[in-house]
């Protein structure tokens, strides 16, 4: 499906740029945006709300490469919805900036009658962020949620993934043209969106990314979201770009509890601010919207698999990453590698700390050298989760301290 006024969007937003709340201006005083393209010069000047600069650029930009742009989606077979189409969602339609058209591959659901939740988070996932993702991505679609997120390595990549393990319906939102091969480790990913969801930009086909596309982009995820969830976000993460978006827009942000690394400092101070709700798993986002999910009935978690996991390509790691039944394909990365050793027998502290048995365990196998929180969970064969909650017991007591890159060492030397 491609609109009548497409090639007109087109030519606008070539001209006045991607996120220009005239657009939406435009869209409120045109009931058909072809008038404004025939009226010529006279007409955009006398609409009244264009600078100088803005019709000078209408007047410098060629009506021509519009088509160009919709017979390359025709060649593709992409869809072209346009701010005017009844298919278009009022919750992207609402937003001050909203894009004048979107281009699709495959199937947008009707997102403004179905709960959407938006995932977002850093591309440098833990294991803990990227299990996390994965199985909260996971259970919402189970309930009928439709899973946002911008198609990034690290935890948008293992919640589009989660979503997708259950047959779930999740959109992915690019920050360049669908049909670019930028982030080919997730070519395969965003060809299996497309069969239970979508794949959508309001940037042309083949349009490369730039730098500033990314934030533009985030306001389409935030918009097209109920509510955002923030898994893993540092302190100067662009995730809090998104989460202040949706705060702007009304939306409830979320936020995963996380221990006191820098990899968690931007999302846990939302939590410490009061602008972020702390979750610990799904049901506390799904009890924030009564009577807005339909169920599929109770989640087993012994269900899912997290094979998956090692194939999610994470920046700054070397792995494989399967790419179809038949094929691995190595992905540039560094992965960490440890050794699972029993851990030295260390006397258990004198003082009755009242721990709980973990967080005994914990503290009893940390020492004054830094150990890495999955060295943690693989030696004691526990979940890195528990191990996480135990690690936050600990720091609170101020027993142990945290430093970056998720080490551990007791606090002023045990």
């Amino acid at each position: 499906m491609i609109s009548d006024n497409a090639k007109y969007w087109i030519w606008i937003v070539s001209a006045l740029g991607y996120d220009n709340i005239k657009v939406k201006r435009l869209y409120e005083l045109y009931t058909d945006i072809s008038e404004f393209y025939e009226g010529g010069e006279r007409e955009w000047r006398f609409c009244g709300i264009l600078s100088q600069r803005e019709l000078e650029k209408l007047s410098e930009t060629s009506i021509d490469n519009s088509q160009n742009v919709i017979d390359r989606c025709k060649q593709l077979n992409y869809s072209i919805i346009c701010i005017d189409d009844t298919l278009f969602p009022n919750c992207l339609r609402n937003i001050e900036d909203s894009p004048a058209l979107i281009y699709v591959n495959g199937h947008l659901p009707n997102l403004d009658n179905r709960l959407t939740i938006g995932v977002v988070g850093t591309r440098r996932a833990t294991k803990y962020g990227l299990e996390n993702s994965y199985k909260i991505a996971y259970a919402l679609a189970k309930y009928g949620v439709t899973i946002i997120s911008g198609g990034a390595l690290g935890v948008d990549c293992a919640s589009h993934r989660g979503a997708l393990a259950c047959d779930g319906v999740t959109v992915c939102v690019r920050g360049c043209g669908i049909n670019c091969d930028y982030l080919r480790d997730n070519m395969q990913m965003r060809n299996s969106i497309t069969k239970r969801g979508a794949v959508i930009s309001e940037y042309p086909p083949d349009e490369t990314p730039r730098n500033y596309y990314f934030p533009q982009r985030n306001r389409i995820i935030s918009a097209l979201s109920d509510g955002l969830l923030v898994i893993e976000a540092g302190a100067k993460s662009g995730s809090l770009i998104t989460a202040n978006l949706a705060l702007e827009q009304g939306k409830e942000v979320f936020a995963l509890l996380g221990n006191n690394s820098p990899q968690n400092e931007g999302s846990n101070n939302r939590i410490k601010e009061g602008t972020a709700i702390p979750i610990t798993d799904f049901m506390d986002i799904l009890n924030h919207f009564d009577n807005l999910y339909a169920t599929n009935g109770d989640v087993d978690f012994d269900e899912i698999s997290f094979e998956d996991i090692e194939a999610i390509p994470v920046k700054g790691k070397v792995m494989f990453a399967k790419t179809n039944d038949n094929d691995t394909k190595k992905v540039k990365v560094r992965k960490v590698k440890f050794e699972t050793v029993k851990p030295e027998s260390k006397p258990v502290h004198k003082e009755n700390l009242n721990l709980n048995t973990t967080a005994q365990m914990v503290y009893q196998y940390i020492t004054n050298e830094p150990v890495h929180i999955d060295k943690i969970s693989a030696d004691l064969q526990i979940p890195v989760y528990k191990v996480l909650t135990a690690l936050t017991e600990l720091e609170m007591k101020q027993l142990i301290q945290a430093h970056q890159g998720r080490l551990y060492t007791l606090k002023n030397g045990g």
